[in-house]
């Protein structure tokens, strides 16, 4: 909102600088972003009047003027042909600076002294808006009496300091000059001056000229009409055009400026109808029906819909409700009679509006925050003093005041003892009443409590926790202490949850992976790109009501997908190497649609590629990760088929017989959408169930007392056997003296036949109260050959 300080005192004494001002402002909640000082790029150009125009004796098309400046008389010679003997016109002095940085200096033009020069607008960096003959050709003719020698900048009211404040959307009184007064004279702790509102004396009755039907009082709880007869449509004054321009707004005609105006002094939108090309003379608010179109102020066709209102005549839309009005209803050098309209519109059915026809004004900003229900009546009332005052037309005596929306004043009713608890500081009653009066809240006292009585336009105060906001922000934040909380707080426990999720993060951490984090919301085209080509396969996902693009329009039922886009980013990136992992919830929906809330579930994901990465790194961190949960021994990996993996490099992890997750390397298709070019390796766990299935009751393992003896046991096998199997196999029979078997070799080459795979185990026997004889050993060890030979064919290499 660009607040104009001249205007801004006209209803406040600011007794400060325009930097304290702003200053002071930002820290009770109105924040400056910025302070332009207008036409500060200009000084030394004052009022002149030509005495005389002479011809240049050395030039045909120059001529030498003699030009009174108030103290003295200057010669000027100039080409411009548009200036005659007694005119008033800005005069640019020696040692004078024109914007851009032009300095104007004495000079001779064709042998001839000039001392200066006569400015044009353009010249003057001025337009149209500044004064009426700027943008004319040649010197700038002064069209009223100023005096000479007056600086041009206060002779056309061109200086000032204009301040750009950034509203909240809470505040949109404050998106006027009396809102932006009101909260300088509390911040400065100075009067307001409310405006002098005064209902002009008109003429004949308004219900003989027009009609007003409000046909859905739901998106139109207040319309208010009145009718200005005998319109003289013309330029504004001076001081209107340069108040408009100074604030962003460009001043048109008379009409148009007069509702401009009290849009941005009072914050209510006004709009202007030529009220003879309204059919029947009669105003209706209605919703657009099927099909119907209109052509607005901005010259663009639009095409309306059934769910937006619109103001109408008899027949056809004239304005789209608090946005913009109509081409066919607009105000021209030729209208007679208008008919002026102030109203509310319900600030959703706005905001709607305006963002499906593309189509934001300065009208459709301040409606969609919500405005005063009374402020419309006070604001028609103030247009129709202007146009009284400045004799722009004949008043219709009487308002039309169509209202459906309450009137009735707010109350709220608080302990005052309260407000100070909720801010943490111990200010007396009369001085919080004080701080609530500044802000025209009218405040009584009753023992305990205050009664405070909401001014109108103060819709965002709703309880006592806003009462205390605006106690806050007068008082000063940087007013109230730091203080200690006055209970000492109960200290929270982690659950069991918790410690086993901080335990996998540093596992994991542990074993080189970086933990990362990705947005829950995710697009349908994940799953074709992990592989689910088949919709039919694809899960069932949650849909995003209002999703912020394609992109995000689903809740994720994998993590997959996000964890090989940021393995694709680093890649791309020429990282070469990554391994990543993330612990976090998909959302599993029961059925189609919706009827209760989806089923939350934390997953663990696992990515990484790399030189020297492979199956096995992967299946080992798996492992650690198993066995600091207290599971790895029940833990059984079994061959499986997923459109994400490649085929024979996959495998499933069961634990106690559950269902845990997938693992192994991606599939070269799944690559290729995700532009990875090297082979990638992942797992995804359901984590809720290791949670559950994790066993954490350590127990103390006496260190053995007598020495181990280890054999190795290298056996051909069918290349489909697993190691699983055959582990299994070795430790059902290796009895109690059997301690550990580990897997050192795997074999495939020209020393074994096709289609068999050479694996080579070490077998740790030890016993716990004696030291084994190579005669048990052998027995054992003979034992688990003969089974390895009748259950997978295996044989000794």
């Amino acid at each position: 909102m660009l607040a104009p300080v001249k205007w801004l005192k006209e209803y406040v004494n600011i007794n400060v600088s325009t930097e304290e001002l702003a200053d002071s402002m930002t820290l009770t909640g109105s924040n400056v972003e910025t302070i332009t000082r207008l036409a500060e790029d200009i000084s030394g150009v004052v009022v002149g009047k030509i005495l005389s125009i002479e011809k240049h004796p050395n030039a045909d098309k120059l001529v030498i003027c003699q030009v009174d400046v108030g103290d003295e008389v200057v010669q000027i010679v100039t080409g411009a042909s548009n200036i005659k003997e007694g005119q008033l016109v800005p005069v640019a002095l020696h040692g004078s600076i024109l914007p851009g940085g032009i300095k104007i200096k004495r000079s001779k033009l064709r042998g001839i002294e000039s001392h200066g020069m006569m400015c044009s607008g353009d010249e003057l960096n001025l337009k149209k808006a500044d004064y009426p003959t700027a943008e004319e050709y040649g010197i700038m003719i002064l069209q009223e009496d100023y005096s000479l020698g007056m600086d041009i900048k206060d002779a056309l009211d061109l200086g000032g300091d204009v301040i750009d404040f950034e509203i909240t959307p809470n505040r949109p009184d404050c998106l006027s000059i009396v809102g932006l007064a009101r909260e300088a004279a509390v911040t400065l702790d100075t009067k307001f001056i409310h405006p002098a509102i005064r209902e002009p004396q008109g003429v004949d009755d308004i219900n003989r000229y027009a009609k007003v039907k409000v046909m859905d009082g739901e998106l139109c709880p207040r319309y208010c009409a009145k009718v200005v007869k005998d319109i003289k449509v013309g330029p504004s004054p001076q001081w209107m055009r340069r108040r408009l321009a100074a604030a962003g707004v460009r001043p048109i005609n008379n009409i148009v400026d007069i509702t401009n105006y009290v849009m941005l002094e009072l914050g209510q939108p006004m709009h202007a109808f030529d009220l003879e090309k309204l059919e029947e003379k009669t105003v209706v608010v209605r919703r657009a029906r099927p099909d119907e179109r209109i052509t607005t102020l901005d010259g663009m066709d639009r095409k309306l819909d059934v769910d937006m209102l619109v103001i109408a005549d008899a027949k056809k839309p004239v304005a789209v409700a608090g946005v913009m009005g109509g081409m066919n209803s607009e105000i021209t050098q030729h209208t007679k009679d208008i008919l002026l309209e102030s109203a509310v519109f319900e600030g959703g059915s706005v905001r709607k509006t305006a963002k499906a026809l593309g189509l934001r004004s300065e009208a459709s900003t301040r409606f969609e925050k919500g405005l005063d229900i009374h402020n419309a009546f006070y604001a028609i009332q103030r247009a129709a003093q202007l146009i009284d005052e400045l004799g722009a037309g004949t008043i219709v005596e009487g308002t039309i005041d169509m209202c459906s929306g309450t009137l009735d004043e707010r109350i709220i009713r608080v302990k005052w003892q309260k407000i100070n608890r909720l801010l943490g500081i111990d200010l007396p009653c009369e001085e919080i009443c004080d701080i609530l009066t500044r802000l025209d809240f009218k405040v009584t006292r009753q023992d305990e409590y205050i009664k405070v009585l909401i001014p109108s336009y103060r819709q965002d105060v709703e309880g006592v926790a806003d009462l205390a906001e605006e106690v806050a922000r007068i008082y000063g934040y940087n007013n109230i202490p730091i203080t200690l909380l006055e209970h000492t707080p109960s200290r929270a426990a982690k659950t069991d949850k918790h410690k086993l999720t901080d335990l996998a993060k540093e596992v994991l951490v542990g074993e080189g992976l970086y933990e990362v984090v990705t947005y829950s919301f995710t697009s349908p085209k994940v799953y074709s790109a992990i592989g689910f080509d088949d919709p039919i396969n694809m899960p069932l996902a949650v849909k995003i009501s209002n999703p912020l693009g394609e992109d995000q329009s689903i809740m994720r039922t994998t993590l997959i997908s996000n964890i090989l886009e940021i393995l694709s980013r680093n890649s791309n990136r020429s990282v070469e190497r990554c391994k990543i992992f993330e612990i976090n919830r998909i959302f599993l929906p029961k059925w189609l649609p919706l009827e209760e809330l989806p089923v939350e579930k934390d997953m663990l994901c696992i990515g990484e590629y790399g030189e020297c990465i492979d199956f096995y790194d992967l299946k080992g961190q798996i492992e650690v990760l198993l066995e600091e949960f207290g599971v790895l021994e029940d833990a059984e990996f079994v061959p499986y088929s997923h459109p994400t993996f490649h085929p024979g490099r996959t495998a499933f992890l069961k634990v106690s017989g559950k269902d845990i997750g997938v693992f192994g390397e991606v599939h070269p298709k799944v690559l290729t959408n995700y532009q990875l070019d090297i082979p990638v390796f992942l797992a995804e766990l359901d984590f809720d169930m290791l949670v559950d299935l994790a066993n954490m009751d350590k127990k103390y393992k006496q260190l053995p007392k007598h020495p181990a003896v280890i054999r190795d046991l290298a056996i051909l096998v069918d290349k489909k056997v697993l190691n699983g199997q055959i582990e299994g196999i070795i430790r059902k029979y290796g009895g109690n003296i059997l301690e550990d078997v580990k897997l050192f070799d795997i074999y495939e080459g020209n020393q074994v036949p096709e289609g068999f795979k050479s694996m080579a185990y070490s077998l740790t026997y030890r016993s716990k109260d004696r030291t084994l004889k190579d005669e048990e050993v052998n027995k054992v060890q003979e034992k688990i050959i003969q089974k390895l030979g009748e259950e997978i064919n295996a044989t000794l290499r």
